[in-house]
Protein backbone atom coordinates (compact mmCIF):
# COMPACT_ATOMS: atom_id res chain seq x y z
CA UNK A 1 0.00 0.00 0.00
CA UNK A 2 1.71 3.12 -1.19
CA UNK A 3 -1.29 5.47 -1.06
CA UNK A 4 -0.94 8.20 1.54
CA UNK A 5 -3.24 8.03 4.55
CA UNK A 6 -4.29 11.68 4.25
CA UNK A 7 -4.78 12.11 0.50
CA UNK A 8 -6.63 14.75 -1.51
CA UNK A 9 -9.85 12.72 -1.61
CA UNK A 10 -9.89 12.29 2.18
CA UNK A 11 -9.23 16.00 2.72
CA UNK A 12 -11.91 16.98 0.19
CA UNK A 13 -14.50 14.83 2.00
CA UNK A 14 -13.39 16.17 5.37
CA UNK A 15 -14.06 19.71 4.19
CA UNK A 16 -17.53 19.00 2.83
CA UNK A 17 -19.66 17.29 5.49
CA UNK A 18 -23.37 17.39 4.55
CA UNK A 19 -26.07 17.77 7.21
CA UNK A 20 -23.53 19.42 9.50
CA UNK A 21 -26.01 21.02 11.90
CA UNK A 22 -27.80 19.19 14.70
CA UNK A 23 -31.54 18.58 14.56
CA UNK A 24 -33.66 20.51 17.04
CA UNK A 25 -35.84 17.58 18.17
CA UNK A 26 -34.39 14.28 16.93
CA UNK A 27 -36.03 10.90 17.41
CA UNK A 28 -32.58 9.44 18.06
CA UNK A 29 -29.23 10.94 19.01
CA UNK A 30 -25.84 9.50 19.86
CA UNK A 31 -22.37 10.84 20.48
CA UNK A 32 -19.27 8.73 20.04
CA UNK A 33 -15.69 9.62 20.98
CA UNK A 34 -12.39 8.07 20.04
CA UNK A 35 -10.30 7.61 23.18
CA UNK A 36 -7.10 7.54 21.10
CA UNK A 37 -7.31 11.01 19.56
CA UNK A 38 -10.35 12.63 21.18
CA UNK A 39 -12.33 12.88 17.95
CA UNK A 40 -16.04 13.22 18.62
CA UNK A 41 -19.09 12.80 16.38
CA UNK A 42 -22.74 13.35 17.29
CA UNK A 43 -25.49 12.06 15.00
CA UNK A 44 -29.14 13.09 15.28
CA UNK A 45 -31.76 11.54 13.08
CA UNK A 46 -35.44 11.22 12.39
CA UNK A 47 -37.25 8.33 10.77
CA UNK A 48 -40.29 8.39 8.53
CA UNK A 49 -41.90 5.08 7.59
CA UNK A 50 -38.95 3.22 9.09
CA UNK A 51 -36.27 5.03 7.07
CA UNK A 52 -33.91 7.90 7.85
CA UNK A 53 -35.66 11.07 6.71
CA UNK A 54 -33.47 13.69 8.38
CA UNK A 55 -29.96 13.70 9.74
CA UNK A 56 -27.93 16.28 11.60
CA UNK A 57 -24.36 16.03 12.78
CA UNK A 58 -21.80 17.74 14.94
CA UNK A 59 -18.33 16.61 13.94
CA UNK A 60 -15.23 17.49 15.91
CA UNK A 61 -12.77 15.01 14.52
CA UNK A 62 -9.53 14.45 12.67
CA UNK A 63 -9.55 14.40 8.87
CA UNK A 64 -10.32 10.67 8.77
CA UNK A 65 -13.25 11.06 11.18
CA UNK A 66 -14.52 14.02 9.20
CA UNK A 67 -14.23 12.16 5.88
CA UNK A 68 -16.04 9.14 7.30
CA UNK A 69 -18.76 11.41 8.70
CA UNK A 70 -19.11 12.99 5.28
CA UNK A 71 -19.61 9.60 3.63
CA UNK A 72 -22.05 8.50 6.30
CA UNK A 73 -24.16 11.65 6.08
CA UNK A 74 -24.15 11.68 2.27
CA UNK A 75 -25.68 8.20 2.07
CA UNK A 76 -27.75 7.69 5.27
CA UNK A 77 -30.99 9.33 4.12
CA UNK A 78 -33.46 6.66 2.99
CA UNK A 79 -31.71 3.83 4.85
CA UNK A 80 -33.36 1.69 7.51
CA UNK A 81 -31.97 1.36 11.03
CA UNK A 82 -31.05 -2.22 10.16
CA UNK A 83 -29.00 -1.02 7.20
CA UNK A 84 -27.14 1.48 9.40
CA UNK A 85 -26.41 -1.22 11.97
CA UNK A 86 -25.19 -3.59 9.24
CA UNK A 87 -22.96 -0.86 7.76
CA UNK A 88 -21.42 -0.21 11.19
CA UNK A 89 -20.76 -3.89 11.74
CA UNK A 90 -19.39 -4.46 8.23
CA UNK A 91 -17.07 -1.45 8.55
CA UNK A 92 -15.71 -2.77 11.85
CA UNK A 93 -15.07 -6.20 10.36
CA UNK A 94 -13.46 -4.77 7.20
CA UNK A 95 -11.15 -2.45 9.13
CA UNK A 96 -10.05 -5.42 11.25
CA UNK A 97 -9.13 -7.25 8.04
CA UNK A 98 -11.75 -9.92 8.67
CA UNK A 99 -14.26 -9.27 5.91
CA UNK A 100 -15.03 -7.65 2.57
CA UNK A 101 -15.45 -3.98 1.85
CA UNK A 102 -18.83 -2.85 3.21
CA UNK A 103 -21.70 -2.13 0.86
CA UNK A 104 -21.54 1.64 1.39
CA UNK A 105 -20.44 4.07 -1.32
CA UNK A 106 -16.80 5.14 -1.41
CA UNK A 107 -15.55 3.46 1.77
CA UNK A 108 -12.66 2.08 -0.25
CA UNK A 109 -11.12 5.53 0.22
CA UNK A 110 -10.01 4.26 3.65
CA UNK A 111 -7.99 1.33 2.26
CA UNK A 112 -4.68 3.09 3.11
CA UNK A 113 -5.84 3.17 6.76
CA UNK A 114 -6.30 -0.59 7.05
CA UNK A 115 -2.76 -1.03 8.36
CA UNK A 116 -3.03 1.93 10.75
CA UNK A 117 -5.21 0.43 13.47
CA UNK A 118 -4.94 3.50 15.71
CA UNK A 119 -7.03 5.41 13.14
CA UNK A 120 -9.86 2.85 12.95
CA UNK A 121 -11.87 4.26 15.89
CA UNK A 122 -12.06 7.67 14.20
CA UNK A 123 -13.23 6.13 10.94
CA UNK A 124 -15.97 4.19 12.76
CA UNK A 125 -17.34 7.12 14.81
CA UNK A 126 -20.14 8.36 12.51
CA UNK A 127 -21.26 4.83 11.68
CA UNK A 128 -21.35 3.86 15.36
CA UNK A 129 -23.23 7.02 16.37
CA UNK A 130 -25.61 6.68 13.42
CA UNK A 131 -26.45 3.06 14.22
CA UNK A 132 -27.07 3.92 17.88
CA UNK A 133 -29.22 6.94 17.01
CA UNK A 134 -31.26 4.84 14.59
CA UNK A 135 -31.80 2.16 17.24
CA UNK A 136 -33.02 4.85 19.68
CA UNK A 137 -35.39 6.25 17.07
CA UNK A 138 -37.14 2.90 16.69
CA UNK A 139 -37.96 2.57 20.41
Amino acid sequence: MNAPLYNTDILRLAASIPHHERLSDPMGSSEKRSPICGSRVTVDLNLTDGRVSEIGMLVRACALGQASSSLFAAHAIGRTPEELIAARDQLTVWLAGEGPLPDWPDLDIFTPALAVTARHPSIRLAFEAGADAAAQATV
